[in-house]
């Protein structure tokens, strides 16, 4: 027997319920509150705060926050931050966890992101002779 659908309503719930906890997420980030924080300022219980994520294609808010982290390191890191660097400043106290997140969602080491940005300005998925064209230069 097929589950039953969703009411639009719930949906529409959810739907908010994610954006704002994922937009808490985003500002607070290094020091993220917990689940049940997390819910009651969003005035919803952590079930249905959980089923708001994975609703949104998350396996839920702890996953949400390791790929937010993930994809501010990357960006603090082009931007020429050290990966040691980038990674407190995002929360990560451990280095090696901090390369393990990172490998999982990026494919790639965060010392290969930060040599290939070193090597070209800034991440780019353009080889050298492409960079110049790309800015304009000769």
């Amino acid at each position: 027997m097929a589950a039953p659908a969703t009411r639009p309503a719930t949906r529409k719930r959810r739907h908010t319920l994610f954006e704002e906890a994922a937009a808490i997420l985003a500002l607070e980030h290094v020091d993220p509150p917990g689940l049940e924080v997390l819910a009651r300022r969003v005035a919803a219980s952590p079930r249905q705060l959980q089923r708001a994520f994975a609703e949104a294609g998350h396996a839920g808010p702890r996953s949400y926050l390791r790929q937010v982290r993930i994809r501010q390191a990357a960006a603090l890191i082009e931007e020429g931050m050290t990966v040691q660097e980038a990674a407190r400043a995002v929360g990560y106290s451990q280095p090696a966890q901090f390369a393990k997140a990172f490998y999982r969602q990026q494919g790639e080491l965060p010392s290969s992101l930060k040599a290939r940005a070193g090597r070209y300005g800034r991440r780019s998925s353009a080889g050298p002779g492409e960079m110049g064209a790309r800015w304009g230069w000769p």
